[in-house]
């Protein structure tokens, strides 16, 4: 099962729309997963009509009308795998056992907030994955997302893309 990871569209405020890469990918993907930050409903109705399956939560910069959709922790079993999608986290330090903590029956976190990508295994075996942002890089080089597969009830192919400039 291929997956597609995003996080922090803030679509329409800094994108008007998601770069063409991406919607690629959402193409080639079984599932979509967003941790946060829409913004507006708008990108959640295009991600919804395009992809197989979406799974996603709401951010902190998300409105009453997204938080109505959608919830602020996204649990799901995708082939046998555990999955948790949260927005934020908290500090850099520490997230590791603070997660594996929080979320014990989780196999994998996907988390968004602060728009830098991360991939840590806690000790427990809790795999953290944050995509980045596909549409605002802040301080980062570059604007990114993350695909990753599951078989087998394992992870692999985790990787992390920078947007391509056009």
């Amino acid at each position: 099962m291929r997956l597609l990871l995003l996080a922090d569209t803030h679509v329409p405020k800094r994108a008007r729309d998601l770069p063409t890469q991406v919607w690629q990918e959402v193409e080639r993907c079984d599932v979509v997963i967003h941790a946060g930050d829409w913004v507006e409903l708008g990108l959640h109705d295009a991600l919804s009509a395009r992809s197989r399956r979406l799974i996603a939560c709401w951010g902190n910069n998300d409105g009453p009308d997204v938080r109505a959709r959608l919830p602020e922790r996204a649990d799901v079993i995708l082939d046998g795998l555990r999955f948790t999608v949260v927005h934020e986290t908290g500090a850099a330090s520490g997230r590791e056992a603070r997660m594996a903590q929080r979320y014990p029956e989780t196999d994998v976190l996907v988390f968004g907030h602060s728009h830098i990508p991360w991939d840590t295994t806690a000790r427990t075996g809790l795999r953290l994955l944050n995509p980045g942002s596909p549409t605002d890089r802040r301080r980062q080089p570059f604007c990114t997302y993350m695909t990753a597969a599951t078989r087998g009830g394992a992870l692999h192919e985790v990787r992390l893309h920078q947007i391509e400039k056009n």
